[in-house]
């Protein structure tokens, strides 16, 4: 190869010499001994490149795993009744008699009267508790955790999820009820034989009913709740038609003409709501409840607490916090049962 006259120049003026491979003689090219010895053996570990955390990168933004939502008191409403202190709950109920009898001057026959009762329910109260140590904030705190106010969110989820469970199913042992196991409710309907065969709506996950099969099975609920109420319940009044989330699909399911039972429910009953709650699905089948949102123009019912959350006081111990936070509930308090009906095994 021809050398480059400058770097010839540089090389034996100065020393410096460039791409030393390319213009070393031939017979020098493959002696692989020569100047070995600026290559001493390793003192240290081999490196397997910088430290792995150095390239690693934390998302600021935290993920937090979703349970299910509570829906017991989006079905029914929500109210405070009382306080923490509150223990039973009486509630006023009035009953109107009287009879009569043939007209005579001086006949004194024939009364109207009046009954009263007082049913009651009873109050329970639940907690949970929180504690958080200095190290354990500080180390969450090096990750731009707010830990502190993880536990706090976690305190009211689930103080929440109970009370959520108890508007559905109340509270055993005390004269506390929910919305699925109120014992003055109308015992629950079975859903008609479907000509695929069993009652249910859904199976697997799949509609296995027709649109009007489903749609019959509705109206047997608002049959009953017509004959419950002497007919005080008209297709156009307000009214929630609760059911599990897989139920609500078989609304979805059209018949030969393209009508969904969902466009049925709507051109029948034009004020009716739909809502889901998961714990409508239970170990004996999916449940479907129709309820009339006002009876005589009062709520039908209502889900009730008597203390939403009370937090109490931080305690500090040596190198720790703990804290208390209650709260209380009455369950579902239905103050006219007639005026509910449910299908059980859909």
């Amino acid at each position: 190869m021809k050398r480059n006259v400058d770097l010839a120049r540089l090389e034996r003026d100065w020393g410096i010499i460039s791409m030393a491979m390319d213009f070393m003689p031939s017979e020098y090219k493959r002696d692989f001994d020569l100047a070995m010895d600026a290559q001493p053996a390793l003192v240290t570990t081999p490196s397997g490149g910088i430290p792995a955390w150095l390239t690693s990168y934390v998302d600021p933004e935290v993920i937090h795993i979703l349970q299910a939502p509570n829906a017991g008191a989006d079905i029914l409403g929500e109210r405070k009744e009382g306080d923490w202190t509150t223990q039973t709950a009486f509630f006023q109920v009035v009953e109107n008699t009287g009879e009569v009898s043939s007209y005579g001057d001086f006949n004194t026959n024939g009364r109207s009267d009046a009954n009263t009762t007082w049913p009651q329910r009873q109050s329970y109260l639940f907690q949970t508790v929180i504690e958080y140590g200095d190290l354990q904030v500080d180390r969450a705190g090096a990750a731009r955790l707010n830990w502190v106010s993880e536990l706090q969110t976690s305190a009211a989820a689930t103080l929440d999820k109970f009370q959520d469970y108890s508007y559905h199913f109340g509270v055993s042992g005390l004269q506390n009820y929910g919305m699925l196991n109120d014992p003055s409710l109308s015992a629950a309907l079975t859903p008609a034989t479907k000509a695929a065969g069993g009652v249910k709506w859904i199976n697997n996950n799949a509609p296995v009913a027709t649109a009007n099969e489903v749609y019959a099975d509705v109206q047997a609920l608002f049959g009953l709740l017509v004959a419950q109420t002497a007919g005080r319940v008209k297709t156009k009044d307000a009214m929630t038609l609760a059911m599990a989330p897989g139920s609500e699909v078989a609304l979805t399911v059209t018949n030969s003409f393209g009508v969904s039972v969902e466009d049925l429910l709507k051109k029948n009953f034009p004020n009716l709501t739909v809502k889901t709650s998961y714990r409508y699905a239970t170990a004996s089948g999916n449940v479907v409840q129709l309820v009339a949102d006002k009876f005589d123009g009062k709520d039908t019912g209502f889900c009730a607490f008597n203390e939403k959350m009370r937090d109490h006081q931080v305690v500090r111990a040596l190198s720790s916090y703990q804290q208390k936070k209650t709260s209380g509930t009455w369950g579902a308090v239905i103050r006219y049962p007639v005026a509910v009906t449910q299908m059980l095994g859909v």
